[in-house]
């Protein structure tokens, strides 16, 4: 279906073809956002964005599905940690039931289905949890780092900073999503008319002011707590392997190939969507083309299919659950299903033993009930500090014995 001026100048037109259907797609997206639309896909471009929605949509449910049934199913896995990666999985798996079905629809046929009503109320739900789960990728990475770098021992059985972050994440969301339904801004269609989202037409101060505040607060800012958590982390680990001979060269590449992986995800899936409003609400009113308007919004939507193999299925811990749970049988026995997070000292701690001279002797790593070395062979590190045994070297105005830093690996 191709929406030109000349097909704009049949709207009244009596009779069928393309201009009775060109008729109804405009007065559709003339209900949804009470303007005229801009040029939409052809037949064939509509069909391929149903099928990338149609995909999107089944596998975002079924992999998120599956996360909150593991999670459900497994104690082993109920640890504030992976509550946070449960609260991720629930804000994608409501995308995938509330949302793209009635995207996937109205690319079926060409137009919005459901009036403005609908669309105002796709777009605030859509929006709500797009942002709830970029803001729980920041208080994921942020309680990472601070799991690091504590200086007291947390109890891996508290929930409360987990289900503060989790409170946090969704009060944050609604509280940037609610502002469009008082007048700040509005929801309305975007792209070719199949989908809607905040107004990124409208070249208003109330409308400009509003996006530049969200793509600020909701974008840039999540993308930076990203960064320096994930930055200071990898900084951690450098500075404990100087201290600690557990730490090995491949546990600190692999930490590193996961941070690139999780930081070159959340460009991909969401800084084209932001440049593309932007663009919409700053550049002239056809810079964009049709078809550059909807693949950002797909690219969006698809981080529900990504997030759960980045962040979980990567993860050894779920992985094992989830073979256990298709054989039918019971998951692995062992340390790594444990998923305790210990804090550390960190950086300062890590400084001050540099400075005093101490070095952890090569026995120093810690051993199993039965005295064998062992070392847990999971990507997100977590640290502990055990008490050097008496030597000969130990200074006679130090009565108590110095932290030797020890590193673990847990999932």
């Amino acid at each position: 279906m191709i929406v030109c001026n000349v097909s704009l100048s049949c709207v009244h037109c009596p009779g069928g073809g393309a201009g009775g259907t060109a008729a109804t797609a405009t007065d559709a997206y003339e209900e949804a956002s009470g303007s005229l639309p801009p040029p939409s896909l052809s037949p064939k471009g509509h069909l391929v964005v149903a099928v990338c929605l149609g995909f999107i949509g089944t596998f975002g449910f079924l992999s998120n599905f599956l996360v909150l049934t593991l999670f459900c199913r497994y104690r082993a896995l109920r640890t504030p940690m992976n509550l946070l990666l449960v609260s991720i999985s629930a804000s994608d798996l409501l995308v995938s039931m509330l949302g793209t079905p009635f995207s996937f629809a109205a690319s079926t046929q060409g137009r919005w289905l459901i009036g403005r009503a609908g669309c105002t109320w796709y777009g605030f739900v859509n929006a709500c949890l797009g942002i709830v789960s970029l803001i729980s990728l920041a208080v994921l990475s942020y309680e990472r780092y601070c799991t690091m770098m504590k200086p007291t021992i947390a109890d891996g059985r508290d929930f409360r900073p987990a289900l503060g972050g989790i409170t946090f994440s969704w009060l944050y969301s609604v509280a940037w999503t609610v502002p469009p339904l008082l007048g700040w801004s509005k929801y309305g269609p975007e792209g070719p008319g199949t989908t809607c989202s905040v107004d990124w037409r409208t070249q208003t101060p109330n409308n400009i002011s509003y996006i530049v505040c969200l793509f600020a607060f909701c974008l840039v800012l999540p993308f930076g707590v990203i960064l320096y958590s994930y930055g200071k982390l990898l900084q951690a680990i450098r500075q404990v392997r100087g201290v600690s001979s557990a730490v090995t060269r491949h546990r600190e590449q692999r930490v590193l190939l996961m941070v690139v992986v999780m930081v070159a995800c959340y460009l991909v899936c969401w800084l084209p969507y932001g440049v593309a409003a932007l663009l919409a609400t700053f550049g002239p009113r056809d810079l964009l083309t049709p078809e550059a308007t909807i693949t950002p919004s797909l690219l969006a939507k698809f981080s529900t299919v990504i997030n759960p193999f980045i962040y979980i299925f990567m993860n050894k811990q779920f992985y094992r659950c989830f073979r256990a749970f298709l054989s039918c049988s019971t998951p692995e026995r062992g340390s790594t299903l444990k998923t305790v997070s210990r804090p550390t000292k960190g950086l300062r701690t890590a400084r001050q033993e540099k400075e005093r001279g101490v070095s952890a002797p090569a026995n120093s790593v810690q051993r199993s009930s039965q005295g064998a070395n062992h070392v847990s062979p999971t990507p997100t590190p977590s640290i502990t500090y055990r008490r050097s045994p008496a030597s000969h070297f130990a200074a006679a105005d130090a009565p108590k014995p110095k932290l030797i830093l020890v590193a673990h690996y847990r999932e």
